[in-house]
C-alpha cells in the first residue's frame, strides 16, 4: 500500500492477522464489546474505544496522524464504513471519500441516485406513518419497507397487498422501525456480484446465487451464480455503471441485485466484502482471497487483476431452527465426514435462545461445501444441514425484539453521524 501505516477500524482477529502478514504497520481501534487480547500480536498499536462516536475517533486519528501519517484508513466492518470514509476524507487520505461510502451506506441516497442516472429504476419513498406506507402500496402494488441503512435483513419486511399493510405497520411499531424507505417489491433471481475495484476500474470476482426461501434473510448462496453467459455479461457492465456512478475508486463491493424481467435491478450495495461466507466460495472457487484483496487495494495501480480459471462451484446453506430455548445439537461430527463438506459451524449450544427468523443473526450456523458444479454444490449443501439437528422447547423469551435491542446486542448503530441516534436507537 501506499504508506505502510494504516488505521484499520475492527476486523476480526483474522483480518487484523492478514493485514499484519501483507506487511502492514497496523494501528486498530476495537470496540470494548470487541477486544480479544489475541490482536495484540498483530498491532502496532491497539485503542480501545467505540469508533462510531465519531468526534472521539476523529480526535484521535488527527493526533495518530500528526505523530506518524497514516497511508489509508481501512475497514471490512459494516459499522465502521461511513467512518472510514469520513476519516479519509477528513485526513485527506487516498480512497473512496465520505460522500461515496455515505451513498451505498444509505439506501434512499443509492436509489435516488440510481434513479437519476437511470440505472434501473426502481419506485420508493420515504415515510414515517401507517398512511405514508398505505398511500405507496395503493400506486405502486406489492413493496418492501425497511430501515435505510443496516444489513443483513433487519427490519426488512415484504408487505404484498393493500389487506398486509395494518399487520405491516403493527409489526414496524412493535419493532421501534419509526422511520422506514418503502420502495416496489422485486420480483426475479437473486444473486450478488463480488468485486475487486482500483483505480476506479471494477473487476468482477464472483457472482453469487442467492437463496431466501421466499423470505427476506438469505437461507444459501452458491458460486457461481446459474446464469447464462449473455446473462454474466449483462450483470457485469451493469454493476460496473453502478460502481462508475457512485464513485467508488478502490477496493471491496458487494452489490445485490434482482433480476427482474426488465432487467437488473439494484438490491442494495456495500463498500465492502459480503458476508456469508462469500469469502469463503471465492476462494474455493476462485482460488484468492478478497480480504487480501482488499488490503493489497493499491498495489495494482492499473487496476488490472489475474484471477485464476474457476475450479468447480460452492454452496453455504444456513441451519435454521424453531424458535425456543435449545435443548440439544446433534449431526455436526457426522456433517464433517461428508464429501465435499470444507466448513461446518454451529452458533447455539443447549441452553442458548432462538428467535423467529428476522435477522442474519438469527440463524444457527452454516456448512459450506466444494463440488464439480453449482447443482451439486446445492444439493450436498442442503443435503449437509438436514443433517444437523438443532431441537428446541418453547420458551417465553424466544421472540422478535425491537430493533433498537436488537443492535445494543452487537453493540452497533445505524447512523453514527445522526444527532441523538444513540438515545433514539438504544431506548
Amino acid at each position: 500500500m501506499s504508506g505502510a501505516r494504516v488505521l484499520l477500524l475492527g476486523g476480526r482477529l483474522d483480518f487484523v492477522r492478514k493485514a499484519a502478514e501483507c506487511g502492514l504497520d497496523v494501528v486498530n481501534v476495537q470496540k470494548p464489546s470487541s477486544f480479544d487480547p489475541a490482536l495484540l500480536e498483530h498491532c502496532r498499536q491497539l485503542h480501545v474505544m467505540d469508533y462510531q462516536d465519531v468526534p472521539q475517533i476523529t480526535a484521535l486519528a488527527e493526533a495518530l496522524h500528526r505523530v506518524r501519517p497514516f497511508g489509508r484508513v481501512v475497514t471490512q466492518t459494516e459499522a465502521a464504513l461511513v467512518v472510514a470514509g469520513h476519516l479519509t476524507t477528513h485526513l485527506d487520505l487516498p480512497g473512496n471519500s465520505v460522500d461515496v461510502v455515505r451513498t451505498l451506506h444509505d439506501k434512499r441516497s443509492l436509489r435516488r441516485l440510481l434513479n437519476t442516472r437511470g440505472l434501473g429504476e426502481v419506485a420508493f419513498r420515504s415515510g414515517d406513518s401507517r398512511a405514508d406506507l398505505l398511500d405507496f402500496v395503493r400506486r405502486h402494488g406489492p413493496a418492501v419497507m425497511k430501515p435505510s441503512m443496516g444489513s443483513g435483513s433487519l427490519g426488512v419486511r415484504k408487505v404484498l397487498s393493500l389487506a398486509e399493510v395494518e399487520d405491516a405497520w403493527r409489526w414496524a411499531t412493535e419493532l421501534g422501525l419509526t422511520e422506514f424507505m418503502v420502495e416496489e417489491l422485486l420480483t426475479g433471481r437473486e444473486i450478488s456480484v463480488e468485486t475487486y475495484s482500483s483505480g476506479g476500474s471494477h473487476t468482477v470476482v464472483g457472482i453469487t446465487g442467492k437463496d431466501t426461501g421466499g423470505g427476506v434473510v438469505e437461507v444459501g448462496h452458491v458460486l457461481p451464480a446459474r446464469l447464462s453467459a449473455q446473462e454474466a455479461r449483462q450483470v457485469t457492465a451493469f454493476v460496473s455503471e453502478v460502481l462508475d456512478a457512485v464513485g467508488l475508486v478502490e477496493g471491496l463491493a458487494h452489490t445485490e441485485l434482482i433480476l427482474t424481467a426488465d432487467g437488473p435491478r439494484v438490491v442494495e450495495s456495500h463498500s465492502r466484502i459480503g458476508g456469508d461466507r462469500i469469502n469463503e466460495l471465492v476462494r474455493l472457487v476462485r482460488g484468492v482471497d478478497m480480504e487480501e484483496l482488499a488490503l493489497r487495494a493499491t498495489s495494482l495501480r492499473d487496476g488490472t487483476l489475474s484471477l485464476p480459471a474457476p475450479e468447480g462451484a460452492a454452496a453455504s446453506r444456513f441451519l435454521i431452527a424453531e424458535p425456543g430455548r435449545v435443548v440439544s445439537v446433534d449431526g455436526a461430527d457426522e456433517v464433517r465426514a461428508l464429501p465435499g463438506v470444507q466448513d461446518v459451524r454451529i452458533k447455539v449450544a443447549p441452553g442458548d435462545v432462538v428467535r423467529p427468523l428476522q435477522w442474519s443473526e438469527d440463524r444457527c450456523g452454516h456448512v459450506v461445501v466444494h463440488a464439480a458444479d453449482a447443482a451439486t454444490a446445492e444439493r450436498l449443501a442442503r443435503e449437509a444441514v438436514d443433517v444437523i439437528r438443532v431441537r428446541t422447547v418453547p420458551d417465553d423469551s424466544a421472540v422478535a425484539a425491537p430493533l433498537g435491542h436488537r443492535l445494543t446486542e452487537v453493540d452497533e448503530i445505524l447512523d453514527p453521524f445522526e444527532d441523538g441516534s444513540r438515545v433514539s436507537v438504544h431506548s
